[in-house]
């Protein structure tokens, strides 16, 4: 179980930024190589062909550079600064695969890059700077956070535990009574999409593995998700863990908090 004296490492945007400049470059050069090879047999068809095709190229170059320019700054700076919805669709929809083949041939961790991605799609969703009404907001959890062999079972209702405080569903009821939110846990993808269509969200906090996070954002989308990856001292879906400040920090930037009203004298 994680303690308040643990230090934790976020996973960094670097490597996704990096990979996302070197696919960038990657398709500029296709985009020149689309109008260079066929230069000449353009100058035949027209002699001003390959002048058009050449300004084509140019403008979906220039498309292709700005665009990253854009996701760069934006999760730099952390603001919305231009069509960051449409953005998040480039980058989970497109931009991924590509990236992640690119990743693959240079043999990269496809872990790490998942967890590069990521960092970058929360980054992406915080600096929308919504603030949601608890009500609108759902915490997903996977069923390995409680302990194998606890006998009160949570799925369902995460309101049964006892909070002996052995695992960390303690913290995150304490989560959910802080702020007055939903929290589920899901037993897997079937039941965790079964659960987002009865909730209907506005925003999804999920905590799961690179590979759950990496497609729930993908099969979510348009949904907005904010990922918060689990920890596994034990392997893979049994008695992991997460870091329960994570999930309050995230919570603190999104939710809307009403302020107290105060008293008429």
């Amino acid at each position: 179980m994680s303690t308040p004296e643990e230090k934790y490492s976020p996973p960094r945007k670097r490597l996704f930024i990096s990979l996302m400049g070197l696919t960038c470059l990657i398709l500029v050069g296709l985009i020149f190589m689309a109008w260079w090879v066929p230069n000449r047999g353009l100058a035949n068809i027209h002699p001003d062909l390959p002048h058009i095709v050449g300004i084509i190229m140019a403008v979906l170059s220039g498309l292709a550079i700005l665009g990253t320019g854009l996701l760069v700054l934006t999760t730099a700076l952390g603001k919305d600064i231009f069509f960051t919805r449409f953005m998040r669709l480039v980058v989970i929809k497109f931009l991924l695969p590509v990236i992640e083949s690119v990743g693959r041939m240079m043999g990269l961790d496809k872990d790490a890059i998942r967890q590069s991605f990521i960092a970058m799609n929360n980054s992406l969703v915080i600096s929308q700077r919504q603030k949601i009404s608890p009500d609108r907001v759902l915490v997903l959890l996977p069923h390995c956070i409680q302990l194998f062999d606890c006998e009160i079972k949570v799925t369902g209702d995460i309101n049964k535990c006892v909070l002996c405080g052995r695992c960390d569903i303690k913290g995150l009821v304490e989560i959910s009574r802080k702020y007055n939110i939903d929290i589920s846990v899901a037993t897997g993808g079937t039941l965790a999409r079964k659960v987002i269509v009865e909730k209907r969200p506005k925003l999804v906090l999920a905590v799961a593995c690179e590979r759950d996070l990496t497609s729930g954002i993908k099969d979510c989308y348009p949904l907005p998700v904010i990922g918060i990856l689990n920890d596994r001292p034990f392997g893979p879906c049994f008695n992991t863990t997460v870091d329960v400040r994570k999930i309050d920090e995230a919570l603190s930037q999104i939710l809307l908090v009403e302020e107290p009203e105060l008293s008429k004298s």
